[in-house]
């Protein structure tokens, strides 16, 4: 007599779609890191260096214990301000799913770190905010609605704002990071008006400054993709520490990434 075994179905919650992993990361968080880049995202930003990140149905699929068995492997590396950093793409697509490795991951007593474009709020969110996530590095697209439609292709630059408040509510630990595009992000007026936003917030550590760069051109033509800031010029070093000094009188820390 044939006898079938039960078929084993995987939960969703225990599996992250993930486009890539980089192992000693040193420029997405403190320390050395093990960095896990997630599918998917509901941004197009005009700038975007992975745009292959963005399609929610590519990368690949791992089990959750598996992310963590290769943290662990990494851990004698991490030190004390070491740790995991889930990028993306938009990482708090996967929200719920992310609960799931942070558990595992602080059972393991290993830092956590989300860098995110904040227009994810929900009560997945809330949780791994509140109970599990370590660092958040929030990306400022934009000060003004226009600016940020035209950089994301989506509308409400406050749902960002909105994020950013709630963490800074919970006086947990939060990096800003923006990207410096000459006569599009790189204005003084633009700096300093982010800078009179965020002067109050408390639990801000630093604003890392990442310069204009086209690194990720050939990603859009291997895509197929139309890339619109093709006349868009790197930033001089005089601007560069122009932008520094406006900042610097907001910020406790300004670091250009």
């Amino acid at each position: 007599m044939l006898i079938l075994k039960p078929k084993v179905i995987q939960s969703k919650d225990n599996i992250l779609r993930v486009h890539s992993i980089e192992s000693f990361g040193t420029h997405d968080g403190p320390g050395v890191r093990m960095i896990i880049f997630l599918q998917g995202c509901k941004l197009k930003c005009l700038y975007c260096h992975n745009p292959d990140t963005i399609d929610t149905h590519g990368g690949k699929e791992y089990q959750i214990e598996e992310l963590v068995q290769m943290a662990i492997k990494e851990k004698p590396y991490f030190g004390k301000r070491g740790g995991v950093t889930v990028s993306g793409g938009e990482p708090l697509l996967q929200s719920k799913e992310l609960l799931s490795l942070f558990k595992r991951l602080k059972e393991e007593g290993i830092h956590t770190n989300i860098d995110t474009n904040g227009r994810i709020l929900n009560h997945f969110t809330e949780e791994l905010l509140d109970d599990y996530t370590d660092l958040v590095m929030l990306d400022i697209k934009h000060m003004t609605e226009e600016g940020y439609e035209y950089i994301t292709g989506q509308k409400n630059k406050e749902t960002t704002f909105n994020f950013a408040k709630y963490r800074e509510a919970s006086g947990k630990p939060m990096w800003l990071r923006y990207v410096l595009i000459p006569e599009i992000t790189n204005k003084p007026e633009l700096l300093h008006q982010m800078g009179e936003y965020f002067k109050d917030y408390k639990t801000i550590e630093k604003i890392e400054i990442q310069p204009y760069h086209k690194l990720g051109v050939h990603k859009w033509e291997a895509l197929g993709w139309d890339y619109q800031l093709k006349e868009a010029r790197e930033n001089k070093p005089e601007e560069i520490d122009a932008a520094v000094e406006i900042l610097e009188q907001y910020f406790k820390e300004v670091r250009i990434n």
